[in-house]
């Protein structure tokens, strides 16, 4: 098996140095180093990080290149997002959550992590993108924070 493919939104970036997030955020990160998770980002975070302090873009920096991947913003995933939007999955105000939801999906990841609990990390916000999602021939995904992202060998370690 290879690793899992987990978009990361910039919440789990910034969150390596908020007290309430930081252990779990390192965790991930340390995942991705240890060849478990290979991260999937957009042009929307690398956007969000360029304007970041540079201890959070240093954790993007550091992350080994074949680890990386990312995710472009194509006219499936406006579709998509514009699908979230109207569903009135969120309003137009979180256009950029949507966005993020909407890469994570069309890329194909295996879930999503994100510490943005009002417009992502949500039971009935993650029904809603999952129904639009499937309606538009897309499986579900996964939607967690990074503390729920765990492996048997982590355990053994």
């Amino acid at each position: 098996m290879g690793s899992l493919r987990i978009y990361a939104d910039t919440s789990v970036f910034g969150g390596g140095f908020d007290d309430e997030f930081e252990v779990e955020s390192r965790r991930f990160f340390s995942l991705v180093h240890g060849r478990l998770v290979t991260v999937l980002l957009s042009e929307f975070v690398l956007e969000e990080l360029e304007l970041a302090p540079a201890r959070v873009q240093r954790v993007l920096e550091e992350l080994p290149r074949p680890y990386v991947h990312r995710v472009e913003i194509n006219t499936d995933v406006i579709e998509l997002r514009n699908a979230f939007l109207a569903s009135k999955v969120v309003g137009p105000r979180s256009t950029y959550d949507a966005t993020h939801v909407a890469a994570a999906t069309v890329g194909r990841c295996d879930a999503i992590v994100s510490w943005n609990f009002q417009h992502i990390v949500r039971l009935d916000k993650i029904r809603m993108y999952n129904g639009v999602s499937i309606q538009r021939g897309y499986p579900p995904v996964s939607i967690v924070t990074p503390k729920e992202v765990r492996f048997d060998e982590e355990e053994r370690a």
